[in-house]
């Protein structure tokens, strides 16, 4: 309404003598009701209920809100329990996201409108109830701001669909004006999509909540920190938003590009068309010409381009028509030029008053399809409800079990054993060590032949049971020949070198044939007896004490037990050479 848009136009161009910016933002009707289903949902968690509030509660709540800020009679209903707790959620959040209602515009153009130029009350307070209602007749509303063009006559999409894309279109035009307003920000942080459902939503609220800060601020400086800390100035790995590093930082740069169009191009229509252009271009993309979301953005962007020119050109007849003809002065505090690049100036001029004509657009006619959770969907598997949003996403608590399969799964994973294919070095003593316990574990990324150990575990041999009879019959008849050649000395010496050659042949044989030579061959019989059973005693000596190098020496063989009579004659055994035995029976014959 034209009385409205008086009302926004005096309170913006005196609000900085009762604000500290000139960058407050006005929120519309659908604005406020949405951000009142808010409040009343934070207020039922507080009071251990779920974040969900009924559509009637809300309506019912809406109704006293108006009667009450107004200052009009209440509703012959009865109050909502908890009340002054949802004003107080309300109030708390208009305060927090640097914005305003138009129930605030309309009291403070009392205060700021001057007795000379304004008018003393364009529009009364039973009037903005009605128009906040939505109770105004449609022949009183407003025609369109923009004129329908032959091209968005022709194309057709959901009116749903076109005002859930052309509020997405406002909201980043509304973080460029101001960057408190948590709400443009929930309905701007996953369109397009970018991987930022619930979860990293509420992980950044919890995030802005502890810091205390808003939430456009709390995004941009954990990015910051991410993209220039150092090492001891980055976010910790324990951070719930590492989890979210890339969709945020997508979007931080997007945001940024459009900072970066703002700042650098100064005629405020090429730069209007430019942003728009831009965030169409987000939305549209991976999208065919036919999709509901395309055809929406095409027509809202060509519809804020030529709102947009329009505006630049009823600002710039009225700079002209009021201008003096001398330099501006140096901006204050508390100008909207503050803290903003030159080329940008005007530009946000311009779209401050385009987002003031869409606080003043008339309500939504259907309350339901404005506040039901089952919004369009423009991005990703969730549609833009922002009640879904502000809530936080269940919790397992540990009462539904895992299903029967996965437990199963998972408990045969444990059991099965796993395969040992790991090499491992092992030093030049590994075959001293059992193999569970390696000195060296160090896993080889590239095992190579050379690499394998060499020590092999030999089979432990066994002597037979044989062979033990004939070495104690041996050692027994070498120490009674010892006895005999003790005697005679230089009959031995003689014998050895007589005895070099028999003593060079054969050195095994076996011991069942030389048992069973026939006993007729006399004396000859009996040294070839002897002699192989001094070579069968050195192959045995030789078996128990040779063997390769790299062989681990193994574990002496028990002793075996003799007679008393045996053991003094084992303590002579020292005295004899190798083949002594033999050569004296040799020399005997």
């Amino acid at each position: 309404m034209d009385r409205l848009k008086v009302m926004i136009k005096v309170f913006r161009r005196e609000c900085h003598r009762v604000l500290r910016s000139e960058r407050t933002i006005i929120y519309g009707t659908d604005e406020m009701l949405m951000l009142l289903q808010l409040a009343m949902a934070e207020v039922n968690k507080q009071h251990g209920a779920e974040f969900k509030v009924a559509l009637s509660d809300v309506l019912m709540a809406w109704k006293h809100l108006l009667l009450d800020k107004l200052h009009l009679p209440p509703p012959n209903f009865a109050r909502l329990e908890n009340y002054d707790l949802i004003l107080k959620a309300y109030e708390s959040f208009l305060k927090r996201s640097n914005t305003v209602d138009l129930v605030d515009i309309l009291f403070m153009y009392k205060q700021l409108r001057l007795v000379d130029l304004d008018p003393e009350e364009p529009m009364s307070p039973i009037q903005l109830f009605e128009f906040l209602s939505g109770n105004v007749e449609v022949s009183e509303l407003p025609d369109s701001s923009v004129p329908s063009t032959p091209s968005s006559k022709s194309r057709s999409c959901s009116p749903q669909v076109k005002t859930a894309v052309r509020r997405v279109f406002c909201s980043y035009l509304n973080l460029l004006v101001n960057t408190k307003n948590d709400l443009a920000l929930a309905l701007t942080l996953d369109v397009p999509s970018r991987a930022l459902g619930r979860q990293a939503f509420t992980d950044l609220k919890h995030a802005a909540q502890n810091n205390n800060t808003s939430l456009f601020l709390a995004v941009t400086s954990f990015v910051r920190a991410v993209q220039l800390g150092g090492k001891g100035y980055a976010p910790a790995e324990s951070d719930p938003l590492r989890k979210h590093v890339k969709g945020l930082s997508d979007y931080v740069q997007f945001l940024d590009n459009l900072e970066e169009i703002l700042g650098e191009i100064p005629d405020p229509s090429v730069c209007g068309a430019r942003l728009v252009a831009a965030i169409r271009a987000a939305l549209v993309k991976g999208r065919s010409s036919e999709d509901a979301v395309y055809a929406a953005a095409e027509e809202t962007t060509k519809e804020l381009k030529e709102r947009i020119c329009q505006l630049h050109q009823i600002q710039k007849q009225t700079a002209n028509g009021s201008g003096t003809g001398i330099s501006p002065a140096r901006p204050k505090a508390y100008a909207v030029n503050h803290a903003t690049a030159y080329g940008g100036r005007d530009t946000v001029k311009v779209l401050m008053a385009l987002l003031d004509e869409e606080a003043s657009a008339p309500p939504c006619q259907n309350k339901a399809d404005l506040l039901s959770e089952d919004q369009p969907v423009l991005s990703g598997a969730e549609g833009t409800s922002v009640l879904m949003l502000f809530r936080s996403p269940e919790v397992s608590t540990g009462c539904s079990p895992e299903p029967l399969r996965n437990r199963v799964q998972s408990r045969l994973d444990l059991l099965k054993p796993k395969p040992k294919d790991i090499r491992v070095i092992r030093s030049q003593f590994a075959c001293t060590y059992k193999d569970e316990e390696l000195p060296l574990n160090r896993i080889l990324e590239f095992p190579s032949t050379s690499q394998v150990p060499t020590c092999v575990h030999p089979a432990p041999k066994t002597i037979r049971a044989v062979d033990e009879e004939e070495c104690s019959s041996d050692l027994e008849e070498d120490t009674t020949t010892a006895k005999s050649a003790s005697g005679c000395p230089n009959r031995e010496q003689r014998g050895v070198q007589r005895g070099a050659a028999p003593a060079l042949g054969q050195r095994s044989g076996n011991a069942q044939n030389r048992s069973s030579a026939p006993a007729g061959n006399g004396k000859k019989s009996g040294k070839l007896q002897t002699q192989s059973k001094s070579n069968k005693r050195k192959q045995v000596d030789l078996d128990q004490h040779g063997g390769s190098e790299n062989e681990p020496p193994q574990k002496k063989q028990p002793a075996v037990k003799m007679p008393a009579k045996a053991v003094g004659k084992a303590s002579s055994k020292k005295k004899l050479i190798a083949g002594q035995g033999k050569l004296t029976s040799f020399f005997r014959v």
